[in-house]
């Protein structure tokens, strides 16, 4: 849970792979007592959050406390435990709350621990403008992928991740195109 609770509070303007992905997979080998939110929450009261995932923002560090702390007041222990407490439209609320969490935050948490969702990114935004989809909001964007998976008969967790993937690779459908008729 604390690999959970720092990727959804460092990921943001992050390069993922690269620069987040390693300093989460050594905060799990650091810290294998943070598989639960009250592990994590005890690491967190000994040690600095900053020098272990060697990140210097003070505002993820304090969303990644917040959301801590969010959880542990609401019983949150697990990833079930977490995957359970998204399924209610309350606790996504509650979780907006939470400064430096906004609905892709919401939407990305729930793909960490295995709800099918579409968190729409800078990377989903510019698929879908390359599509000549433009000036959507949040939810009417997100609504899209989900239909299109729908469409497409694909679980919209797994059309999302596609997209990201395809997007953040950083080519675009021109080049595709281009490539493709040589």
């Amino acid at each position: 849970m604390g690999a959970v609770i720092c990727d959804a509070s460092f990921h943001a303007r992050c390069k993922y792979e690269l620069t987040l992905l390693p300093r989460l997979l050594r905060l799990q080998s650091a810290w294998p007592d943070a598989v639960t939110v009250r592990g994590f929450r005890e690491r967190l009261a000994a040690e600095d959050l900053a020098v272990a995932m060697n990140f210097k923002s003070p505002r993820k560090i304090a969303t990644a406390h917040a959301l801590t702390e969010l959880l542990a007041s609401s019983e949150v222990d697990t990833r079930a435990d977490l995957h359970a407490w998204l399924g209610h439209q309350d606790n996504r609320a509650a979780l907006r709350k939470v400064k430096g969490v906004g609905p892709k935050s919401v939407d990305y948490i729930g793909n960490l621990v295995g709800r099918s969702q579409v968190a729409v990114d800078v990377h989903l935004r510019a698929f879908a403008a390359d599509a000549g989809v433009t000036g959507l909001r949040y939810t009417e964007l997100r609504a899209a992928y989900e239909e299109a998976a729908a469409a497409l008969g694909h679980e919209p967790g797994r059309l999302e991740h596609a997209v990201w993937r395809f997007k953040s690779r950083g080519v675009s459908h021109e080049e595709t195109a281009r490539k493709g008729s040589r």
